[in-house]
């Protein structure tokens, strides 16, 4: 079993390092955890801030605020949230809060098993949709990565009712994701993502108001899962 220990006490972790009950959380598992994020130094005043900001969120609203409104509250800019953050926002500043967008008290998502695509417009001289189903898991993550393909992103999008359907610039963010998990077997930090794709984090929201995870690299396929990627 994975754990993290201060002091006299030991905190049950997954192959993440994501605390395993949102509950267990306290201040000390923060700061024991730190390092292990790339923090060296130890957690400033802004490091609390940001913290107690998901926690407060967590309880209030019965899950991990995205990335997006966590930096809009704190008034943390791109560059800001790297320096303070350098391992990410969810494999950062989430996983010291203790909490990921795995955790909620209520399942807004449902628990769907599989998703069959819906019918779509096809240009002319274009082929057909597929007709294929893709197995996803309760919170509507694709099972498997290697079963991608721009179908499902485009019928994942009608699905999640993203505005206006998937263009081109969408398309370009989630080839990036995909082209990247190719190549290492890790789903890039939104960090990452926003400075390969030349967005800041408003661009990122305007394309993907679901946010990062549940968002972009949903529409990707991919997921940061326990024992898959870091």
């Amino acid at each position: 079993m994975n754990t993290v220990s201060s002091g006299e006490r030991t905190y049950p972790t997954d192959a993440q390092g994501f605390l395993k009950n949102a509950s267990d959380w306290d201040e000390e598992f923060a700061e024991a955890m730190a390092p292990l994020v790339g923090i060296q130094a130890g957690l400033t005043p802004r490091h609390w801030e940001v913290l107690r900001f998901i926690r407060d969120e967590y309880r209030k609203g019965g899950e991990c605020p995205l990335v997006f409104t966590t930096c809009r509250a704190k008034g943390l800019n791109l560059r800001e949230l790297e320096s303070l953050f350098p391992a990410g926002y969810l494999r950062g500043a989430c996983r010291l809060a203790g909490v990921t967008y795995r955790d909620r008290f209520v399942d807004f998502y449902g628990e769907k098993s599989t998703v069959a695509p819906a019918p779509l417009e096809t240009a002319p001289g274009t082929a057909p949709p597929s007709g294929k189903t893709y197995r996803v898991d309760p919170l509507g993550f694709l099972v498997d990565p290697g079963d991608w393909d721009e179908e499902y992103a485009a019928n994942k999008a009608r699905e999640m009712k993203l505005p206006g359907g998937l263009a081109a610039e969408h398309l370009r963010v989630l080839r990036y994701l995909r082209g990247r998990f190719q190549e290492t077997g890790i789903v890039p930090t939104v960090i990452e993502c926003c400075k390969a794709n030349g967005l800041e984090l408003e661009g990122l929201e305007r394309l993907f108001p679901d946010g990062y995870h549940r968002g972009a690299v949903k529409l990707a396929g991919l997921c940061v899962r326990a024992g898959t990627d870091g």
